[in-house]
């Protein structure tokens, strides 16, 4: 159980204040896919899993998409592990990539491609790689969806 806490209000308030959605490598890759043609929805939820929500998701070709921040999520490149308090931050940042992989394996069981990337990865890649893996689980042509989800 984890008895450790914030640092301070301060910590908390900051922590609070943390943009959850919309994050600017979100928000780039979006446009790259959106001008492209491709429709999605954007911070859906997981199917059956409460208070879990994917960045972008293309329902009918099943990819989700997460774009991970580096220091949430525990990039092998960038995480860093604060010193102050650092039993609950270690407990915060091993929470969350634990529930990465959760989220993740739930939606491959239930036959979903899920893609990955760091906020740090270039935006024209990870669209190009999520358009090839929609089109592809699309299994026909490039040419933009009519039903306005993909």
């Amino acid at each position: 159980m984890n008895t450790a806490k914030p640092s301070s209000p301060a910590v908390s308030a900051r922590m609070s204040r943390q943009a959850r959605r919309d994050t600017a490598p979100e928000v780039a890759v979006r446009k790259l896919l959106h001008a492209s043609g491709l429709r999605y929805r954007v911070n859906a939820r997981v199917p059956d899993m409460p208070r879990r929500t994917v960045d972008v998701m293309f329902t009918k070709a099943k990819v989700a998409v997460f774009v991970d921040g580096c220091f949430w999520h525990g990039c092998p490149l960038h995480a860093t592990r604060p010193k102050a308090n650092a039993e609950w931050w270690r407990e915060k940042l091993d929470k969350n990539m634990a529930r990465d992989k959760e989220t993740s394996a739930h939606l491959e069981a239930a036959g979903w491609t899920v893609l990955r990337f760091w906020e740090h990865e270039s935006p024209v890649h990870m669209a190009d790689e999520i358009a090839e893996t929609v089109i592809r689980n699309r299994g026909h042509d490039t040419g933009p969806a009519k039903d306005g989800d993909e």
